[in-house]
């Protein structure tokens, strides 16, 4: 199999322990010939990847954000952008009112946040980016405004209202709504028709002329778990969940033990 592209999810897959790009990841990116794609798939905004990108040694990647609802190519145009109807965000925010769950609002380059609490301080602190400190009504009546609506919407807090917020949504809107619990605390709300494999496949199908057949990816979590089946190899990272490593067609170590990179020395050096 000739390898033409690296796909990669980013927390607990590429990222070591500190949260950062190892050294040896690094070195072994460097040594990658300058036309061949490295695309970062990822639930984060596109500015908390491009940082990492430039770690990398790389500039003008493809970024697949937003876990597939919104798709820039090498030149930040925008290829794909699927988006929660503002209705339906408008439910969740009443859902959550009288709830101590936090939620968090990403459309395009913006990250808005209501309280200035734990929760949106970690999340400025992990993901390496700054929010606009807006109210949720005023982020609503914005987007009313071009009849937009929200990439995703995160909600974190208490195990127990997370997991009752869950039920609610999965009752009601199963087949509008991806929700995916990335750990106990958290629920990423994303629309149900995107994924990082059809991200994958809009950048492939506009930049380049190979398919997903020579692409290797990587991941960990269950919103990897369609991109690792789409890809011509699928690896799994030593800490992924079970289902993840189900479908895949290698496991490597951990992020912590550099998996990722052990795999691309393999492949490329």
């Amino acid at each position: 199999m000739k390898i033409k592209a690296f796909c990669s999810d980013i927390d607990g897959t590429l990222l070591n322990s500190e949260r950062d790009l190892s050294a040896r990841l690094k070195r072994v990116v460097s040594t990658f010939p300058v036309d061949f794609p490295v695309i970062l798939a990822s639930s984060r905004m596109p500015n908390a990847m491009r940082h990492l990108v430039q770690d990398l040694g790389k500039i003008n990647q493809p970024l697949i954000a937003y876990n597939g609802g919104f798709v820039l190519g090498g030149n930040g145009e925008v290829l794909d952008s699927v988006s929660i109807p503002l209705q339906l965000v408008s439910k969740i925010l009443s859902l959550t009112k009288n709830t101590e769950i936090h939620v968090s609002l990403y459309q395009g380059e913006d990250w808005y946040e209501e309280k200035d609490d734990y929760w949106s301080q970690r999340e400025i602190r992990n993901t390496k980016t700054f929010c606009t400190w807006l109210p949720s009504s005023e982020v609503l009546s914005l987007w009313s405004k071009d009849n937009s609506g929200a990439h995703k919407v995160m909600c974190m807090g208490e195990s127990q209202e997370i997991s009752w917020l869950f039920g609610e949504l999965h009752f009601e809107h199963a087949k509008d709504l991806h929700l995916y619990r990335s750990n106990d605390n958290y629920l990423e709300i994303a629309p149900k028709a995107i994924s990082k494999a059809t991200g994958l496949k809009r950048i492939l199908d506009h930049s380049f002329d190979f398919g997903m057949e020579s692409v290797v990816a990587f991941g960990d979590n269950y919103n990897d778990i369609d991109l690792l089946q789409s890809v011509g190899l699928g690896v799994a990272v030593a800490n992924a969940r079970p289902e993840v490593k189900a479908v895949a067609k290698e496991i490597t170590l951990t992020n912590k033990e550099d998996g990722v990179a052990v795999t691309l020395e393999k492949l490329f050096l």
